[in-house]
């Protein structure tokens, strides 16, 4: 493809993904295909001659779009918000168009310094104090993998320098609540830990983890000969957006020298607001961080903020500097190939850069409160509704909620729920996605798309009233 070609062909995909935005609404919100469709209509093998761009672009439409949820549809409740702006679109095209790649802060100086300064404004613009430092991993799932090495180092005096684990005569834990995300189980099983070493946190009734049976299960492994190496606290957990006691968690932290990871992956960008910070208070107690700007804060995906307290810590035990990468300035710069598990690295920071520039802070405000104001809204429709239950505090923009008629209970209750929330999603109306809390199944409204108004909140509610009620 010639520069020319490309320009053509560019005009008219951002015509098509323009197109696209403006009339997102008007497609079913979930995919409406049956599995295997989508590969069924693709070739079994690639193609031998060159194929026209126009044939590509038509098949967009013909095999892509019917095999898409719509994740920026304003209709869209599921899983968590995950926007992607058009300026961070523009920001991705800029980084993909100049294909350059980090390998160290001499391979393209620019990748790292523009990293740096828009990790700090995050910092700043989240209210944390100047003794963090940051870098953007792809997902929280990695970010987590890369704070629980860290805490195995530190609890071993750096075993990865004689035998590793295998050499260590005293079995390491890591606590975490029975509400974190999946991926700290998996962090940790990748770090070596073991799955019997998981150790599950009591919460309480507002699905947070309890501080005073963490410092009981601390107290016994340590009687029990076990080495107690770290502890990840969440706020805003996956099914609940419920708040882990950070500052009670990070005592029990120091006292006992663990390592405390913060999962603020959603919730994190809500600190934006000075009125949601009291979620994380403590949270300088901690000595690692993630929050994922490609959520709620609406850079498009991958672009998580992984902060820490101690960046030589995490250089040691990241660090690479092969021969071929080194160079005379490497004393003076940040190479961010040694803070993280990656050597290279894609020029994420651009579309952040062009996400806050587009938008400023006051408009990510603004979007933010909307966002929380219509998840209270909807809480209140559904607390005064007969036969509608709110099933956990609504603190940010997620409303847990049941439809439970009079008589109906159990595994009848969790089939009914099942049933209307599957109606919703196949109708195409909107997209919702149920969850199981307590040991029973709820459904999650996760409120917070680019594009939401309270209509659609409100026609959401309408919908939910006709497909749970009429059944």
């Amino acid at each position: 493809m010639t520069p020319d070609e490309f320009r053509r062909t560019g005009h008219q995909l951002i015509d098509w993904i323009a197109g696209y935005r403006e009339r997102i609404d008007q497609h079913p919100v979930s995919a409406q295909v049956a599995p295997g469709e989508v590969r069924a209509r693709l070739p079994a093998a690639p193609p031998e001659q060159p194929e026209a761009m126009a044939e590509v672009m038509a098949d967009l439409d013909r095999v892509i779009m019917p095999g898409l949820t719509h994740w920026q549809s304003p209709r869209f409740f599921g899983y968590f918000p995950a926007n992607a702006p058009l300026a961070g679109v523009l920001g991705d095209l800029a980084s993909t168009g100049l294909g350059v790649l980090g390998l160290s802060w001499q391979s393209g100086p620019a990748i790292t310094e523009l990293e740096e300064v828009v990790t700090d404004w995050v910092r700043q613009m989240v209210g944390l104090s100047e003794g963090w430092s940051g870098v953007i991993q792809d997902t929280a799932s990695t970010s987590t993998l890369v704070a629980l090495i860290c805490a195995r180092e530190r609890a071993t005096g750096y075993a990865m320098a004689r035998g590793g684990l295998q050499a260590e005569a005293r079995p390491l834990t890591v606590y975490v609540s029975a509400h974190s995300h999946s991926s700290v189980d998996k962090a940790a099983l990748l770090a070596g830990i073991g799955r019997d070493r998981i150790r599950l946190v009591p919460f309480d009734d507002a699905h947070a983890m309890r501080a005073d049976a963490l410092e009981a299960m601390v107290a016994e492994d340590l009687s029990r000969g076990f080495l107690p190496c770290a502890v990840v606290a969440t706020t805003g957990t996956t099914a609940t957006t419920a708040v882990d006691p950070v500052g009670a968690v990070a005592e029990v932290a120091r006292r006992h020298g663990l390592w405390l990871h913060l999962d603020a992956a959603m919730a994190g960008s809500a600190m934006i607001l000075p009125e949601c910070r009291w979620m994380w208070e403590g949270v300088e107690g901690a000595d690692s961080l993630v929050l994922n700007a490609h959520k709620w804060l609406g850079v498009p995906f991958d672009c998580s903020l992984y902060y820490v307290r101690d960046p030589q810590h995490l250089v040691r035990v990241m660090s690479t500097n092969p021969s071929f990468l080194q160079s005379a300035v490497d004393g003076q710069v940040k190479n961010l190939r040694d803070w993280g598990i990656p050597l290279g690295r894609r020029f994420r920071a651009l579309k952040l850069w062009f996400v806050l520039r587009e938008q400023g802070v006051a408009a990510l405000r603004a979007r933010l409160r909307r966002d929380m104001e219509n998840a209270r809204w909807l809480a209140g429709q559904v607390a005064a509704a007969p036969g509608w239950q709110v099933l956990a505090p609504v603190v940010l923009q997620t409303v847990c909620l049941r439809h439970a008629p009079a008589g109906l209970e159990g595994e009848a209750l969790d089939r009914h729920t099942l049933r209307w929330a599957e109606g919703i999603n196949r109708s195409g109306a909107a997209y919702l996605t149920p969850a199981v809390l307590d040991g029973r199944w709820m459904v999650r409204v996760s409120v917070g798309a680019e594009a939401t108004e309270r209509a659609h909140v409100a026609a959401l509610w309408e919908a939910m009233r006709r497909e749970a009620e009429g059944g």
